[in-house]
């Protein structure tokens, strides 16, 4: 071996030991949150403010929001969501398990009169009434004219009423894990996703991180999902994870927090999932009697 192949190989050695070290100094809630898609895909870092489209920040800044929602903007940084996702006036986007609209709402004043808003919820239990009476009374204000309204159960066989590969974007909203905690059809749900989506279109999910290898046990309880989880549950549907954002990352949680006990403190991870072309090929090829 010569003197400069010696060299190099050293320097590969250290390299990979200042590396690994660099790891393994990191707190443990720290590398937890980079140990989940870090082999998958890296997590984007948020978005600075400068370049925050003027619609997102017209739509979130607009003094016709609901005081309540408002008071909610500095812990789900709707701003950083919404410029991720790419979401942008024209759009056709769902909502899915809306809950009491405040994301139906942000999307309906960015898509604005040229796009449409499917914000779906199933039936409300009796605990949730309050919310499904926001959510009703927030479908009648003049700028949700775009939003069509769908009260359909999750195990519906049109949860998404619209065509095949009519949407851009829908989006699930710290609501995974309740489909997954209570039972509900959320194979159902990917699927009518995945036919609504166009070729190309995005899946987003928002939730709050289990610990690793947890996987569906503290759904109910702490009201988080393990992500490596949820990222294989949704790729069985037929998605490719194809994005990751830092931007509601929270390393002082070791996410064992009851999630209504630090709202907007909790540790969230924020995915982007697509219907790629070649995957809706071999699907739609599988069909039977094709």
């Amino acid at each position: 071996m010569t003197m400069r192949m010696r060299i190099g190989a050293w320097r590969l050695v250290m390299s990979t030991m200042v590396a690994f070290a660099a790891f393994a100094w990191i707190s443990p809630p720290a590398r937890a949150q980079v140990a989940p898609v870090a082999a998958r895909v890296a997590e984007s870092a948020p978005i600075p403010a400068a370049q925050i489209p003027k619609v997102i920040t017209d739509a979130i800044n607009s003094p016709d929001r609901p005081a309540a929602d408002r008071a909610l903007d500095a812990g789900r940084r709707p701003d950083q969501m919404m410029a991720f996702y790419g979401i942008k006036p024209g759009m056709k986007i769902a909502d899915i398990f809306a809950g009491g609209g405040y994301m139906t709402e942000l999307y309906a004043r960015i898509v604005g009169s040229t796009g449409t808003v499917y914000s779906q919820n199933g039936p409300f239990p009796e605990q949730f009434k309050k919310s499904e009476d926001t959510w009703n009374e927030r479908l009648k204000e003049p700028a949700l004219r775009n939003v069509v309204k769908v009260s359909k159960p999750f195990d519906a066989p049109d949860v998404l009423p619209v065509p095949p590969d009519s949407l851009d974007v829908v989006i699930i909203h710290l609501n995974y894990h309740d489909m997954v905690g209570f039972k509900l059809n959320r194979e159902n749900v990917n699927a009518a996703v995945f036919k609504a989506l166009k070729l190309g279109g995005m899946y987003g999910i928002v939730d709050h991180s289990a610990q690793p290898g947890t996987n569906d046990t503290v759904t109910t309880t702490l009201h988080r999902i393990d992500e490596k989880f949820l990222i294989k549950d949704v790729e069985k549907a037929g998605f490719k994870l194809s994005g990751a954002s830092s931007a509601l990352r929270h390393p002082e949680d070791d996410r064992t927090w009851v999630v209504f006990k630090h709202l907007g403190q909790t540790d969230r991870f924020m995915l982007k999932f697509r219907k790629a072309p070649a995957i809706a090929a071999g699907r739609n090829s599988s069909r039977p009697g094709q």
